[in-house]
Formats: structure tokens, C-alpha cells, sequence
């Protein structure tokens, strides 16, 4: 019987879905085991579209379609949590089990805070990230850098500090230091983050740690609630997945795996935020003068939430229609998120205009909590 805080290795009795599935097939072989036996009436996942630069959100309600949502797709930078919210009525009506990085986690989270999602509603799943890379991005990455054409890759992944391709005739890695080191590479929010082990999720799983014959065949599992400890003590009870004591040396390669990361988000939060420490405003300024109000920045973002467009009267401050906006458009903005920014990158990722709107309300946000108690992460729902 599992229990909170057990350390795992866990991999599917399925042999047909261990061959499809990454990592022994553990976290599709739970969902699946979730569905068969109504604990959810529906899994959030994310699948491959045309090609492997066009990430899917999908709710699956038939286990049977849940082989497809198997693996990772390091070129997906969806947030699901805004999914969730949006077209899932944020799981008010509806049991949810879903497979969640650092970010989606946070966002469902901060949502829940606000009423928007009911967390007693969903199960969640959380993978270990290592960040994840812009698709335009990642099409010029793999012509430029790999000599290879963008379209016949068929398989990535970010695997010992290499960011490996998979395609039509060979494969081939490179580091990722020396990716970012030109400007390729991971989103710049991903190289900032710092919760690389989502441990507020009820089952945190992921490859670091995995050792020995295990290696690839298995998932590296952390019980972190009762309610994930039920789930994978059913799943194995009706033998749909098996697991044993997770190797003490894999344990401990996990931590130094997770400590690297941290290392190197620190890192990169040093380089991103002192480097705007002298002129902070000035250049909020300057990059939001090219701002044309589309509004995505909201719309998109999983803790912004605005009332403006609901027939609120006009505001006093920033002028309707006018482009480009005041800077108060975006201060305003800032300061409403300024101590919940979960570093999702949304607002930068989706910005037409490339203003690096993520890196401001983290550095803000990054910055209150240096000088005061971080709001971030405190929550109502407790696992």
C-alpha cells in the first residue's frame, strides 16, 4: 500500500503501451487505470497535432485514446491550467485527473485561489521539466544549429543536458548551454524557473533517478499526498501497473539532477534580473511603447483577472484606442499580478509585438518576494 512521501519506481503490465510510452509508461498507465474505474471523468493531457511543433491540448474521456497522449513534447507551451478554467468550467462539474509541469500546477493553484477551478475536482500528475522550447524558435534551432530540416524530425527530448533530434536518417544532441549560449534553446522563463519537481501535485514523476535495469523501463514516482498514494495503490491492487523501492543511489542522483537545475535557474535570474536593475523602468518604457493592446497578455494569462471588459466604467488613466498604449496600461497590469506571476511565460510567448513581458512581471515579482513574505504557492487547497 503506497503511502505519502514513498519513493518509487513504477511501469506498466501493459506491454502494449510500454512499447508506445516513455519511461516504463507509468503516468499514462495511472490515467488510464483513473478512467477505467470513474475516479475522473476526464484526463488533461497535452498530444502531438500535425507535427511535433504543435502541442494539443485534449480532454480525453475514452481510456483507449489516452496511448496517444504518451511522451513529451518539449516544443508544447501550452499552460493547462488556463485550459482548465476556460473550456472545462475549471473542473466545477466534473472530475479531472491531469498531467501537470511546475507551471500548469501553480496556475490551477492560483486559480483556485480565485474560484475559478475547484482542486478538490482533479488529480494531478506532475512530470519534472526541464523547460520547454519555443516551436518557431526550435524550427530555426534544429535548421541552423543541427543542419537538419525542421520537418523531418519525429522525436525530441532533453536528456543529460542535451537537447536531442530524432529524425529521417539519424539522430543528433547538443548542449544545451551552448544552444542558449546563441539564443536558441529553452523559453528565457524556463531558464529562470525554479520548480523543476512538482511536489504540490499528488504524484510527481519524472526519469531523474532511475537507474540500473530500470533505466528507461520505469518512471521515478514521489507520493506526495493521499489522495495520489489512492490512486497508486489502486492502480497496482488491480495490476495495472507494477512498482518497487526506488534505488538509494538513484535517489540521491536525483537530487544532485534537481540541484544542478535549481543552480542554473539561479543562475539565469542573476543574469536576466540584474541586467535590468539600472534602467528597470526606462526599459519597460522603451520595449512597451511597441505594445498594440491585443490584449493577450490578459486574456491569457492564469492570474489576471480583469473586470475592464465587463462594462466598468473607463479608466482614468489610460486613454481608450490610443497606440501605443500609456505605460500605465502595462503598470497597471503588473501591479495586479506583481505577487503572483507564476513565470508561465504566457504573456511573452503569445505577445505579437516580442515584448519580453514575462521577464518584467517575474523580475517584479522575484523582487517583492526578496523583500517580502511570497504570496506565491500559499493556498487554500492543501494536498
Amino acid at each position: 500500500m503506497a503511502a505519502k512521501g514513498d519513493l518509487l519506481y513504477a511501469w506498466t503490465t501493459d506491454s502494449g503501451l510500454a512499447e508506445k510510452a516513455e519511461c516504463g509508461g507509468a503516468v499514462t498507465a495511472l490515467l488510464r487505470h483513473a478512467l477505467e474505474t470513474k475516479m475522473v471523468d476526464a484526463v488533461v493531457a497535452v498530444t502531438k497535432g500535425y507535427d511535433i511543433y504543435d502541442a494539443i491540448p485534449v480532454a480525453i474521456t475514452d481510456p483507449k485514446e489516452l496511448d496517444k497522449t504518451a511522451g513529451s513534447l518539449h516544443c508544447g507551451t501550452l499552460l493547462l491550467a488556463t485550459f482548465i478554467k476556460n473550456y472545462l468550467d475549471g473542473a466545477k462539474k466534473m472530475k479531472l485527473g491531469v498531467v501537470v509541469k511546475g507551471c500548469d500546477l501553480m496556475g490551477l493553484l492560483e486559480e483556485a485561489k480565485r474560484n475559478d477551478v475547484d482542486m478538490k475536482n482533479i488529480i494531478t500528475i506532475g512530470v519534472n521539466c526541464g523547460g520547454s522550447v519555443n516551436p518557431g524558435v526550435a524550427r530555426k534551432m534544429i535548421k541552423a544549429k543541427y543542419g537538419v530540416d525542421p520537418d523531418t524530425v519525429h522525436k525530441e527530448e532533453i536528456d543529460k543536458g542535451q537537447f536531442i533530434i530524432e529524425y529521417e536518417g539519424g539522430h543528433k544532441g547538443i548542449s544545451v548551454d551552448e544552444l542558449e549560449e546563441e539564443g536558441f534553446g529553452r523559453r528565457t522563463n524556463c531558464r529562470r524557473c525554479l520548480y523543476k519537481v512538482p511536489r504540490q501535485a499528488d504524484l510527481a514523476c519524472g526519469n531523474w533517478g532511475v537507474i540500473g535495469d530500470k533505466a528507461g523501463k520505469a518512471t521515478f514516482v514521489e507520493v506526495c499526498s493521499e489522495k495520489g498514494a489512492d490512486l497508486l495503490t489502486k492502480a497496482v491492487a488491480a495490476k495495472k501497473l507494477a512498482v518497487e523501492a526506488a534505488n538509494p543511489k538513484g535517489i540521491e542522483i536525483r537530487g544532485k539532477v534537481e540541484g544542478a537545475m535549481l543552480k542554473l535557474g539561479a543562475k539565469w535570474r542573476k543574469h536576466d534580473f540584474t541586467g535590468l536593475r539600472d534602467n528597470l523602468w526606462e526599459t519597460i518604457n522603451k520595449e512597451t511603447s511597441r505594445c498594440v493592446k491585443c490584449y493577450s497578455c490578459i486574456e491569457k494569462c492564469p492570474v489576471c483577472t480583469a473586470t475592464a471588459f465587463k462594462g466598468r466604467d473607463e479608466s482614468l488613466m489610460v486613454r481608450r484606442g490610443k497606440l501605443p498604449s500609456d505605460p500605465m496600461f502595462h503598470l497597471r497590469r503588473f501591479a495586479h499580478i506583481s505577487d503572483s506571476c507564476i513565470n508561465c511565460g504566457q504573456c511573452e510567448e503569445l505577445c505579437p509585438m516580442e515584448i519580453p513581458l514575462a521577464l518584467f512581471s517575474h523580475a517584479i515579482r522575484v523582487e517583492a518576494d526578496n523583500a517580502f513574505e511570497p504570496k506565491l504557492g500559499k493556498s487554500v487547497y492543501t494536498n
